[in-house]
C-alpha cells in the first residue's frame, strides 16, 4: 500500500526562482522555470531527488511490481519467431531469444517456388537453439543485442536492405534523443564498411544498384529537413544535399516507392504536404515534383508498373476537396493531372494505399473501425471482413511487389495479434501465426464492449472496453480509462500481455475515442483541434461520467491514462474534473503547453502550431490555449492522485514540463503527487524489452494499490 500521508517522508521541494513570462499583455510568473536547465546542478538533484522519493514512498509496492513482471515474462514466449516475409530471393524476419533485451533480424534464402513462409523445425533443435527456433539455413543481419553492448539503451532508427541485398542500412541511437549514426553493414561479410553519418534522422532509401543511399538530417529545433544522397564507399562530407525544406512548419521524409522504381520525398506540415520523386535507378538526378503545395491539401503518392491492361501510373490518395479524402491515378509524364479512382465517401475515411503489380490495396476507417479494400482490375472493390465487433486490421510489412497476397496484422482487445495472409485473387485469409499467450490465457473468459457517453454538444463519444465476463456491473469494479485524442492519432483496439494481470485482478479497461483523434474520419479530428480543442477534454470527461453510470466502476475506483498529448488531456482533466478520478498516470505529459508553444526554438514548436495555434503571435490563440494548459492552471483545490513518468532525454515532450507541473502541484498542497525520470531514456521509455516490463510492472503496481484491488490475481 501506499504509505498513508501522516507516515510518508516529506517530498522534495523545488526551489522558487521567478520568472516572468509576457506575451499580448498577459504576465505570468513562472517559478520553476529554471528547471528546463539541464546543466544546472539543482535540476539533477531535484529529479534524483525526485526519483529517491518515488521509491520511498511506493516501497511497500516492491513486491507487487516483482509479481506482475513475473506475470509479464511467464506469458511470454521469450524466444520467438516472426513470421517470415519474402522479398525477391529471401525470406526476412526476427526472432528473440529468452534472456535477451532485444530482437535479431535475420534472412533466409528462398528455395525455388516456395511461396509459403517456412516454419521452424521441431525435432531435432538445432544447435545454438536449446528450443529449435533458429531456421537452418538462416543468416544474421543484426543482432541488436551485440550493437548494444553494454549501454543501457538501443534504439534504430534505419534497417533497411538494399535492393541487391547486398548491403544494409542501419542507424542507432544511445541515448533516447532521436538523434541516430547512420551505418552500412556488407551483408556477404556481415562486417560494416567505414561510412559513418552521424546525426540522422529516420528515413533511407536506396538507388537500384544500391551504391547510392538517401537519408535525413535535422536543424537545430530537431526537425527533419534536409535529404542527402551518400555514395557507398565515400566519407560523409562528400555527401550531396538533395533537398532542403526552409518553411519550419514542413517536415521532410524519406522512402522508396513500393516498387523500389522511384525515390519519395515528402514534405508535410500537420494540414500541407507536397511530394517529389527521383528515379532510382538514376538516382543522381534532380527531385522532380508530383504537385506543388496548396494551403490545406494533403497528398500521397505510390506507384505501380504498367500492367497488361494499363499504363505504369502514380496512385495519388488526397484531400483536395474531399474531406476524408479521395484515392486518384496520375499519368508518369504529367503527375500533377488526378483522375479519381475511388470517389470521396463522407462516411469512409481512407488512410493510405499500397500499390502491387496486379492489385492496388486501400486502409480505410469506418465505422470507427480500420478496414482493407482490395481493388483489382476488372473486379468489383472488395472489403476484407472479420468476425469481431471491435478489432483493429492493419498491414504487415509486405515488401515484395510481385507477390500475390496481402499480409497483415489483426487483433483486439481479447484477441493477441495475429497474422495473416490474404490471397488477393479470391479475398481468403490464411493464419500463419497468434501470439503466443502462455499460462493457460482463455480468450472466452473476457469480453469487450462498445459504450457511448454523450459530450455536453450532444456528440456520442464511443468508448471501447475490455474485462472478464464475470466483472460485477454495479459499480465495484476498479477502472482504468485511456485517452489520447491528438493529430488525428486513433487508439483502435488493441491486446496486451501486460494488460492480463488488471484484468485478473478485476479491472475493467476501457479506451475513450475523443475528438482529436481520427477513429471516426478527418471530421472528428478537426473538432479536437485548434479553437475545438476544449472538446477533447469535456470527452473524456464525459466517457469518465458515462462508464460510472453504466455500473463498469465508480468514481473512487477509476484511474485515468494518457501519455504525451494524451499527457496534456490528463493534466486538462486533471484540473477541470479533479472530482472525477481517483487518481491519473500521466506519461512524459505534454502539460507545460503554452510555455513550449511560445518558444520556436525547442523541437516540434513550429510544426506543432497547425495542430495548437499560434500563441506566439496570434492573442487568440495564446488566451485560448492558456485557459487549458495544465501547469497554467493549477489552482488550490483537491487534486487525484497523481504519478507521472518523464524521460530526461525526451526531444518530443521535454523531461522538465512533468517536472515543473509536479513541482507547482506540490506548492498548492496536492501531496499524493509523484514524479519518476527515466535518467537513460527518451519519449518510449526503456528500449530493452525485459526494462520496458519493469517500468510497466511499476505503473500497474501503483494503479492497483492507489484504488485498494486486490494484489492477487
Amino acid at each position: 500500500m501506499i504509505s498513508p500521508e501522516s507516515a510518508r517522508p516529506a517530498p522534495p521541494v523545488a526551489k522558487r526562482v521567478p520568472f516572468v513570462r509576457s506575451h499580448h499583455g498577459d504576465e505570468v510568473v513562472d517559478e520553476y522555470a529554471w528547471l528546463a536547465d539541464r546543466d544546472d546542478p539543482d535540476t539533477m538533484a531535484y529529479l534524483t531527488a525526485e526519483n529517491a522519493y518515488t521509491e520511498q514512498v511506493t516501497a511497500d509496492q516492491a513486491a507487487l511490481r516483482e509479481t506482475l513482471f513475473d506475470e509479464i515474462k511467464r506469458r511470454t514466449q521469450e524466444t520467438d519467431l516472426s513470421v517470415p516475409s519474402r522479398k525477391g530471393d529471401w525470406w526476412h524476419y526476427s526472432r528473440t531469444e529468452e534472456g535477451k533485451q532485444y530482437g535479431i533480424h535475420c534472412r533466409l534464402r528462398a528455395e525455388p517456388g516456395q511461396l509459403t513462409p517456412p516454419t521452424v523445425p521441431t525435432e531435432p533443435a538445432l544447435p545454438g537453439a536449446a528450443d529449435g527456433t533458429v531456421l537452418p539455413g538462416e543468416e544474421v543481419l543484426l543482432d541488436e543485442n551485440v550493437v548494444a553492448g553494454e549501454e543501457p539503451f538501443l534504439a534504430l532508427g534505419a534497417f533497411d536492405v538494399s535492393p541487391d541485398d547486398r548491403l544494409l542500412a542501419y542507424s542507432t541511437d544511445f541515448a533516447g534523443d532521436e538523434r541516430f549514426t547512420l551505418r552500412i553493414r556488407d551483408l556477404t561479410t556481415g562486417k560494416d564498411l567505414a561510412d559513418e553519418v552521424p546525426n540522422t534522422s529516420y528515413g533511407t532509401a536506396w538507388s537500384a544498384d544500391g551504391t547510392e543511399l538517401f537519408y535525413l538530417t535535422v536543424d537545430e529545433a530537431w526537425r527533419p529537413h534536409r535529404v542527402w544522397r551518400h555514395t557507398v564507399g565515400t566519407p560523409a562530407a562528400s555527401d550531396t544535399l538533395v533537398f532542403e525544406e526552409p518553411d519550419e512548419r514542413f517536415w521532410v521524409g524519406v522512402g522508396l516507392s513500393r516498387s523500389e522504381a522511384y525515390v519519395v520525398i515528402q514534405a508535410s506540415s500537420k494540414t500541407t504536404s507536397e511530394v517529389r520523386v527521383i528515379d532510382a535507378s538514376a538516382p543522381t538526378g534532380e527531385p522532380r515534383l508530383i504537385a506543388p503545395r496548396r494551403d490545406g491539401v494533403e497528398y500521397s503518392i505510390d506507384h505501380q508498373a504498367a500492367g497488361p491492361n494499363r499504363p505504369e501510373r502514380f496512385l495519388v490518395l488526397h484531400n483536395d476537396g474531399a474531406e476524408n479524402f479521395t484515392l486518384a491515378t496520375a499519368p508518369i509524364d504529367a503527375p500533377s493531372e488526378w483522375t479519381p479512382l475511388i470517389p470521396h465517401d463522407p462516411a469512409v475515411r481512407l488512410t493510405d494505399v499500397d500499390a502491387f503489380a496486379g492489385h492496388v490495396v486501400v486502409h480505410l476507417r469506418k465505422d470507427g473501425l480500420t478496414g482493407l479494400r482490395v481493388l483489382t482490375e476488372g473486379e468489383p472493390a472488395r472489403d476484407l471482413t472479420f468476425p469481431e465487433a471491435v478489432y483493429t486490421v492493419e498491414p504487415a510489412g509486405n515488401p515484395d511487389y510481385f507477390t500475390h497476397e496481402f499480409r497483415l496484422h489483426y487483433t483486439s482487445l481479447v484477441t493477441p495479434d495475429s497474422v495473416f495472409d490474404c490471397d488477393l485473387v479470391t479475398g481468403e485469409l490464411t493464419l500463419r501465426k497468434r501470439q503466443p499467450v502462455l499460462g493457460g490465457y482463455e480468450p472466452d473468459q473476457y469480453e469487450q464492449y462498445r459504450e457511448w457517453a454523450v459530450a455536453a454538444d450532444g456528440t456520442r463519444i464511443p468508448i471501447s472496453l475490455v474485462a472478464r465476463k464475470d466483472t460485477p456491473r454495479d459499480g465495484s469494479a476498479p477502472c482504468l480509462l485511456y485517452g489520447y485524442g491528438a493529430y488525428e492519432i486513433s487508439i483502435d483496439p488493441w491486446f496486451s500481455v501486460a494488460r492480463l494481470s488488471l484484468l485478473d485482478r478485476g479491472f475493467v479497461f476501457a479506451v475513450a475515442h475523443v475528438r482529436g483523434g481520427g477513429e471516426l474520419g478527418r471530421r472528428w479530428y478537426i473538432e479536437g483541434r485548434l479553437g475545438n480543442k476544449m472538446n477533447t477534454f469535456t470527452d473524456f470527461i464525459a466517457a469518465a461520467r458515462a462508464v460510472v453510470e453504466a455500473g463498469w466502476t465508480s468514481t473512487d475506483r477509476l484511474v485515468a491514462r494518457g501519455g504525451s498529448a494524451g499527457g496534456l488531456l490528463m493534466g486538462a482533466v486533471a484540473n477541470l474534473a479533479p472530482d472525477a478520478f481517483r487518481a491519473i498516470v500521466a506519461d512524459v505529459p505534454f502539460v507545460d503547453a503554452l510555455t513550449s508553444i511560445l518558444d520556436p526554438s525547442l523541437p516540434l514548436t513550429v510544426t506543432e502550431w497547425e495542430e495548437w495555434g499560434n500563441p506566439l503571435h496570434d492573442p487568440e490563440a495564446y488566451s485560448y490555449i492558456r485557459s487549458y494548459a495544465p501547469y497554467d492552471n493549477v489552482e488550490a483545490r483537491p487534486y487525484p492522485a497523481i504519478l507521472a513518468l518523464a524521460g530526461l532525454n525526451d526531444t518530443r515532450v521535454l523531461y522538465h514540463e512533468p517536472a515543473k507541473w509536479v513541482a507547482k502541484l506540490r506548492a498548492i498542497g496536492a501531496s499524493d503527487v509523484l514524479l519518476r525520470t527515466e535518467m537513460g531514456a527518451g519519449h518510449s521509455g526503456p528500449s530493452g524489452r525485459y526494462d520496458a516490463w519493469r517500468e510497466a510492472a511499476f505503473a500497474t503496481a501503483w494503479i492497483v494499490d492507489v484504488v485498494g484491488a486486490d494484489s492477487r490475481a
